[in-house]
């Protein structure tokens, strides 16, 4: 059950490192594809930091629709169905930092006795 919960994160994660993997630095990638298994860690830290990273996949995926876009509107090209697609990604990698507030998954990464310090 605990894996259905990290599904969003997991594959979050892996869309960021496919997205490096077309136009960024390949540490990145390699990066983003380990970092689903440091969830086997039932750490604070650990949540926080893919927290952490999913908010700024977010952000890159904002920044990306943003370019994308203007380049598109440059060429004359279509670009609305781009901007929804990306829009979509870039809402999906920022909610998924939220499944992290699942008692479950507060329970098995002590969220909960963090949150009250």
């Amino acid at each position: 059950m605990i894996f259905l919960r990290l599904l969003p994160v997991i594959l979050s994660l892996l869309v960021l490192g496919a997205h490096y993997l077309r136009s960024g630095p390949f540490s990145l990638v390699l990066v983003l594809a380990g970092l689903p298994f440091l969830l086997f860690v039932k750490k604070t830290w650990v949540a926080r930091l893919i927290q952490v990273v999913l908010i700024l996949g977010a952000c890159e995926w904002i920044r990306t629709l943003f370019n994308l876009v203007a380049e598109r509107q440059l060429l004359g090209e279509p670009w609305t169905r781009l901007a929804l697609i990306l829009g979509v990604v870039a809402l999906f990698t920022g909610c998924s930092a939220l499944v992290f507030r699942s008692s479950a998954l507060q329970e098995r990464y002590e969220l909960a006795n963090s949150n009250r310090k």
